[in-house]
This record gives structure tokens, sequence and C-alpha cells, in this order.
């Protein structure tokens, strides 16, 4: 439902109190979606929760790299940002929202890797993004707080440490990033993919990018395979283990995401589930023999 203190904050927007309709839409776990319809154009408000502080969400930075973003032409254009009101409100696009399957589907690998490298070559955004560095920032604020830990979350930390030193070996250039690439934030205009929510974006590795796009749709080797060879214009082992180590380090990452979100959000959401699932996925990649074989063959030059 829509309440009046929502509706209060949109006035308090130019572009959007001169509104005709507004409508709830689904989606968005730190953050209320609403399409508002004006006489001047559609467009989709953010309103983000003070929660979501923990999580390490720099608004300022959302919206800069939004238009980074928009600038790039992978994502729409921002109209307002009104941070008294904690509202970022970007030009509604029209489209099919995907689901996992959509993601999977090998016809989509290259609209996937096109996107992405679209977005990968616009402007730089204006912070860095390492989970490597943000997932020990979570686990500090989970314990400082109190909130779970799933078992043996805390036997991991000498293979994140190999993990980080594989990656080291053959580093790559960061570009901006968004993160976050659940089959969600993928709109599929038909002729064109758009890239959307960049609460998480920053400049990174873009084999996290990749990594993370297979790990939260659930793919399978085969899967990975085809969105690195897609990105990239050929096969490569060596990219291969890169993306498939980054995939691992956000599903063990974002564990702590939910773990902060099951421990301080109001919202009616299983949130310690969806991350114990992701956990779990990464547990059996840390015990899993082909381990050691990652972190070898992503130091290797194919």
């Amino acid at each position: 439902m829509i309440d009046v203190d929502l509706l209060t904050r949109l006035d308090e927007v130019e572009a959007l109190s001169n509104r005709v309709a507004v409508e709830e839409l689904s989606g968005g776990l730190t953050n209320r979606n609403l399409k508002v319809t004006t006489p001047d154009g559609v467009y989709v408000a953010r309103l983000s929760s003070e929660q979501s502080s923990l999580l390490a969400i720099d608004r300022s930075a959302e919206h800069l790299n939004s238009r980074a973003a928009a600038e790039s032409g992978a994502s729409p254009r921002v109209i307002a940002y009104e941070p008294a009101q904690s509202i970022l409100a970007v030009e509604f696009v029209e489209g099919r929202t995907w689901n996992e399957a959509d993601v999977l589907n090998p016809a989509n690998a290259e609209r996937i890797a096109t996107a992405c490298r679209q977005l990968h070559s616009g402007p730089r955004f204006v912070n860095e993004f390492n989970m490597l560095q943000l997932q020990p920032r979570y686990l500090k604020i989970v314990q400082e707080h109190g909130f779970r830990l799933p078992d043996r979350y805390l036997d991991f930390t000498e293979q994140t440490h190999a993990i980080a030193d594989a990656l080291a070996v053959r580093p790559v250039s960061t570009v901006p990033c968004n993160n976050d690439l659940l089959a969600a934030n993928f709109i599929d205009a038909g002729h064109r993919l758009w890239v959307i929510d960049y609460e998480y974006s920053g400049n990174n590795d873009p084999f996290f990018e990749i990594g993370n796009v297979w790990s939260e749709a659930t793919g399978t080797p085969d899967d990975l395979d085809r969105l690195v060879t897609a990105y990239i214009g050929h096969s490569s082992q060596a990219l291969t283990a890169r993306a498939r180590l980054w995939g691992l380090m956000s599903k063990y990452g974002w564990m702590l995401w939910a773990s902060i979100q099951d421990g301080s959000s109001d919202l009616d959401f299983d949130f310690w589930a969806w991350g114990l699932e992701k956990y779990d996925r990464a547990v059996a990649e840390f015990d899993s023999a082909e381990f050691g074989t990652w972190l070898h063959n992503v130091s290797g030059t194919d």
C-alpha cells in the first residue's frame, strides 16, 4: 500500500510532484520502487531506507554512478535525486524483467555480454568495489551487532586469502561495474537489454561481474564458460577460473549481507534462507577438490 508518507516524499521532488498516477513495483530488498506517471513522462522513484546504511550503500555514489551508467547507454536516464527524501528517480523503460532461466538461456549469453561490455566501457564510477575488502567489513558489522553466522563461516578465512593471492598474480584493470546483476536487474526491451539498480556499483574487476551474474542465477560450469567466452570473444581457462573464484567470493560475501538484513530489516522477507542457499553453494565449492585447480588456473596464460 502506498501511504501518505511516501506520497509526501514524492511531493518534494519537482519532477514527481505533478503526477497523475503512482503504482508500486515489485522487487527491491533495500528500497521501495514506485512507477510515477506525470504529464512529462513516466519514471521510477527508488525510495531507500536508513536501515541500508549498515550495508555500506553510498547513496550519493549510487546517484553519480547511475548518471555515468546512463551516459554509457547501458541504463535509463536519471531524472532527479533528492537526498533529503532518499529518492532517486530514473526514466521508466518498457520491457520484461528477467528471471534466472533467462540468464542461463544460451541464446542470451551474447546479449548479457554486450550489455556488460557497454557498461564496462563507459565513464568511470566515483568509488571502488572489491568483495575481498567488503566481506571483512560486513563480518565486522555482523560480529559487532551480534548477528547470526552460519556454521563453519570463519573456517574459510584462509581460503579467501588464497583467492586474493591467486587473483593478484595476473591483475585485471577495473571497470565500472554494477556488482549486483541478479536476473531482476536486467530489463529486456526486445531490441536490447537495460541494466538497472546501482546500489552496489563501483569500479571493479569485470570478472566479478560475470562471476556474480552466473552465481546469482545458480548456473553450471558450462553456463559460466559460455558467459566468459561471450564477454571476451574466446575461451579462456584462466579468466573462467577468475570468474569462478569471484563467483565463490560473491556467495560467501552476500551471506553476510543477508545476515545483516536478517538482524536489522523490518521487511517481510526471509533474508537468512536467501543467504544460506548461497552460502551452502559456497561451502561446496570451498570443500571441492577443484578449488585448488581454480587457484592454479587463474594465474595461467592459456
